[in-house]
């Protein structure tokens, strides 16, 4: 139940903050994986680029601290999983068709994700696939530049760019135009991307208000609960509705005021969650306090 509440509370609170348009549900984009044979040595090279760049930041943000190869090994993990904030880079890409090949062109803002950007995802896998922990390394131990990793990771290790592409077909289907998310809705995603490992707060995504309105009864409690737990209930929808009044005045801080909302709510929720433990422990001791009776009068 706290999961459910820690997802309903985040979901209430980005509903309130962006459109319909972004919160309603989206078509999920495939790759196209007749496409990663003309695209696999531009993405390498994109790869190697952003792994250079996303290592020297951390060492830049932790600084006198020395960057671990564990640290590194991370970012390499993640910069090709879409999920996760070290793989943005891949969002603001855009395939586009010129005579018989495939150009990768970077754009200035990050695009809505369907089969173009699954279709980077997959072939930045097939690149990297399970040589993360060897491009590490050699970030780690080496600390080449960029076209020093460049020609390890797509020519020594991956052979990503050892051969030219072939030309495309001359009937393949043009994929999707570039279509770019506004900055509210792509600093909202990168909240929610690092929230994805908190306790208590797994594969929250986002819902349309009338998906919100749907759900009855979720986090209701008895009523013979603490007055301060009664008192935080009731105060539960107010906090909310203190964040749609917000929306409307525009005054605040968009970025604070949702960061500070979801943790006042968190502390109500797991007073909730507390709630509920007990009511479950108490009930387990009474049932196996029952058992116990009945066993000794059989016994007797």
């Amino acid at each position: 139940m706290k999961g459910v509440l820690w997802v309903v509370v985040v979901s209430v609170v980005v509903a309130a903050w962006m459109p319909l348009s972004h919160s309603s549900k989206k078509p999920v984009g495939v790759a196209r994986k007749e496409d990663i044979p003309y695209i696999k040595c531009q993405v390498c090279e994109k790869l190697a680029k952003e792994l250079y760049h996303q290592v020297q930041n951390k060492r830049t943000e932790i600084a006198p601290k020395k960057i671990s190869e564990y640290q590194i090994i991370e970012i390499a993990e993640n910069v090709c999983n879409l999920k996760k904030v070290e793989a943005d880079w891949i969002l603001r890409i855009d395939i586009v068709e010129k005579e018989d090949r495939l150009e990768l062109v970077e754009q200035d803002s990050e695009g809505q994700c369907n089969s173009e950007c699954k279709t980077i995802e997959r072939a930045c896998h097939d690149v990297i696939g399970y040589s993360d922990t060897d491009v590490a390394e050699y970030l780690y131990s080496s600390k080449p530049d960029i076209e020093s990793l460049l020609n390890y990771l797509c020519k020594d290790l991956t052979k990503a760019c050892s051969t030219k592409p072939p030309p495309v077909p001359k009937d393949r289907i043009p994929g999707e135009s570039f279509v770019a998310k506004s900055s509210k809705e792509a600093e909202m995603e990168k909240i929610l991307k690092s929230m994805e490992g908190m306790p208590g707060a797994p594969g929250m995504k986002m819902y349309s208000r009338d998906d919100l309105m749907n759900m009855n009864n979720l986090g209701d409690e008895d009523g013979d609960d603490e007055d301060d737990d009664d008192e935080d209930e009731a105060n539960f929808p107010s906090k909310l509705g203190k964040v749609l009044r917000a929306k409307e005045s525009g005054k605040k801080d968009w970025k604070q005021t949702i960061k500070k909302r979801i943790a006042d709510t968190s502390m109500t929720l797991k007073k909730h969650a507390n709630k509920v433990s007990n009511h479950v422990r108490q009930w387990w001791r009474g049932k196996k306090a029952t058992t116990s009776k009945k066993g000794g009068k059989t016994e007797l």
